[in-house]
This record gives structure tokens, sequence and C-alpha cells, in this order.
């Protein structure tokens, strides 16, 4: 059975979920979520998903929504991604650390600097999240100093989540080359077998509502 992954290519929750997907062998296939289009407002979309978001992965008659649920579901199909004995609570850590302190903060500081109106950014809001996500860079950044994975010697959830919004393309106030450790270990990622893009592994790109 081919799993249906709820998604959009701005969104990077989407992407954790989406590479975590194509990272474990598993058949799925994307469904576009037009969010930007008012999608998950509609009762259609709240019918399949209560919490009116994307991602939602559907499996036969099984709904999941919030990516870091989302990845350890595929962590139980298929037993990969989620630690080894004790790891998996390290794995859960820094699960919800990102998205407590990490993604949740980059998510919303690229929102507000590139999928608002020019005049509608709040600059003081925008410079305060940065600040917020420097000493989560610095967090991370440390982290990784003589490691190559966050947890363990191979690719995790940790992993997965953390770099959820770090390949895209718009500015938010991330330079990886000024992060050293952080930059090599998304380069390791994306020598992965299978690592895509976000923009290449799900349907959506701003430019689809480019005027």
């Amino acid at each position: 059975m081919t799993l249906k992954l709820h998604c959009f290519g701005e969104s990077g929750n989407s992407y954790k979920a989406a590479l975590a997907l194509e990272l474990s062998g598993l058949n799925w296939d994307p469904v576009f979520v037009d969010f930007f289009g008012g999608a998950v407002r509609t009762d259609a979309y709240r019918a399949l998903n209560t919490m009116a978001e994307a991602p939602l992965l559907i499996d036969g008659d099984r709904k999941i929504s919030q990516s870091g649920a989302i990845q350890q579901y595929i962590s139980d199909k298929t037993g990969k991604f989620g630690g080894n004995g004790d790891e998996k609570y390290e794995v859960l850590r820094w699960v919800l650390w990102d998205n407590h302190k990490f993604s949740s903060m980059c998510g919303l500081t690229r929102f507000l600097m590139n999928f608002l109106p020019e005049d509608k950014r709040p600059q003081e809001v925008i410079a305060f999240n940065q600040g917020r996500l420097k000493a989560a860079y610095a967090v991370l950044n440390t982290h990784l100093a003589e490691r190559d994975w966050i947890v363990g010697d191979g690719i995790t959830n940790a992993d997965l989540s953390c770099c959820g919004y770090l390949f895209y393309p718009e500015p938010f106030g991330f330079d990886r080359a000024e992060w050293p450790n952080i930059d090599s270990w998304m380069t390791r990622l994306s020598e992965m077998p299978g690592w895509k893009a976000p923009y290449d592994l799900m349907p959506g790109h701003p430019s689809d509502r480019a005027a």
C-alpha cells in the first residue's frame, strides 16, 4: 500500500516527514495541500485533520498529523531513524527541542520575512526571533563539534527534524557558512542516498503564486 503525505513544498514541517519517508524506502506519494489558498481551513480538510495543519500522513485507515509523530510512525514501520536502545530518548529529546525552540522559530521567522507583504513584516519581531535563533544555532553547532550526527553514529529523526528548515533558499537570518559544524552536518545529510531538497521532494513553490 502506498502511503499518502498531504504536504506542500514551502512547509519545513512537511519536509521533515517527506524526507523521512523518502530515505526510509517506503512507498509514498505526496498530495499537494494548497495552504496559501486556504485549503487547510476547508471543512473537507478539517474532516481529515482537525488540527487543520500539514503535514498529514494517511496509511489506509490511519491518519497521523504532526511531523514528529509521523517520523515516529515511519520508525515503527521500518525500524529506521528511531535510535538504538536508550538512544531513542536522546532522539526524542532533540526532536522536542527542535519543535519547541528551533524549527518553530525558523518557520515563523522565514514566514514573516518572505511570505508576508513587505509593508506587513514586523521588523522588531523578526529581530527578536533571530536573536533566539542565534542561540539555538550555537547549541546545535556546539553539539556537532565532535560528531557526525546528532545522536549515535547514523542518521535519526533528530537529524531529520532539526534540518527541516535549513535547506530552504529563502532568507531568514541563517548563513550556514557562519556555523561550520552545522554546515558539515548538512553536507553529510545532502550526500545521503535518496536525499532531495524540499522543492524537489514536494509539490508547491513560491513561484507558483508569482503574479
